[in-house]
This record gives C-alpha cells, sequence and structure tokens, in this order.
C-alpha cells in the first residue's frame, strides 16, 4: 500500500528499509514533494507458465514528477544485481520514469542539507 507524504495525508509511517530513505523522505517532505513509498512492484520476470518469478519495487514515486526514484547504499558489489533491475525494467516499461541514487549520491545529498549520510552496509 501507498504511503503519501505530508503529515496530514499520512496514513501511517512507513517502515523504511534503511536510514537513507528516511532521510530522504525528510528531504521530500521539507520541501514539499509528494511521494509514495514502495507503491508498485514491476514484474521483471515470468516462468513459462506465465507466472511472475521476479519483481522490482522502486523505493520511491513521486507522483507530480511522475517518477520513481531507487536508492542504493549498498557496497558496490551489490549495486550491478540492482543496476540489471533497472535496464530490465527499463527495456519493458519504457514508459516508465525511473531514476538510481548510488550511495556517493545519497551521502551527498544528506550532506548538502545537513543530514546523516548512512553507514555503507557491509
Amino acid at each position: 500500500m501507498a504511503t503519501t507524504s505530508r503529515a496530514f495525508e499520512r496514513k501511517r509511517t512507513p517502515r523504511f528499509a534503511n536510514s537513507a530513505e528516511a532521510e530522504f523522505a525528510r528531504i521530500l517532505d521539507f520541501y514539499g514533494v509528494r511521494w509514495e513509498y514502495e507503491p508498485r512492484s514491476f514484474v521483471l520476470r515470468w516462468d513459462r507458465d506465465g507466472r511472475p518469478r521476479e519483481r522490482f519495487t522502486p523505493d520511491f514515486y513521486l507522483p507530480d514528477f511522475d517518477l520513481y526514484i531507487e536508492l542504493t547504499t549498498l557496497k558496490q558489489a551489490l549495486v550491478t544485481r540492482k543496476n540489471r533491475k533497472v535496464r530490465r525494467l527499463r527495456q519493458l516499461y519504457p514508459d516508465v520514469r525511473i531514476q538510481l541514487f548510488y550511495g556517493r549520491d545519497v551521502r551527498r545529498l544528506l550532506a548538502k542539507y545537513g543530514l546523516r549520510a548512512p553507514t555503507p552496509a557491509t
């Protein structure tokens, strides 16, 4: 279920996967940018019977920009997998706009706004 950004619209606070997502949501709230947390999953692979075998759920959706945001603060060795998923999503759903923010991008953004940077995953 999608959760919107503004306190008066939010039915419940989302359970973020990591501190970077929580801090990113705070930045969006501060600037009044509407957002939804993990509102949709996209099927990336199906089995022979047409059943979904792999899905991708971007972290945020910004409805006013029709843009999905995926944050990755994972160690570099695991980023390859997320890059593959984003490429596959773009192939299968060319009209879906998505932006991937890498760990360094997230750290710079948080530093710019004086928020604490997430600790890298080990």
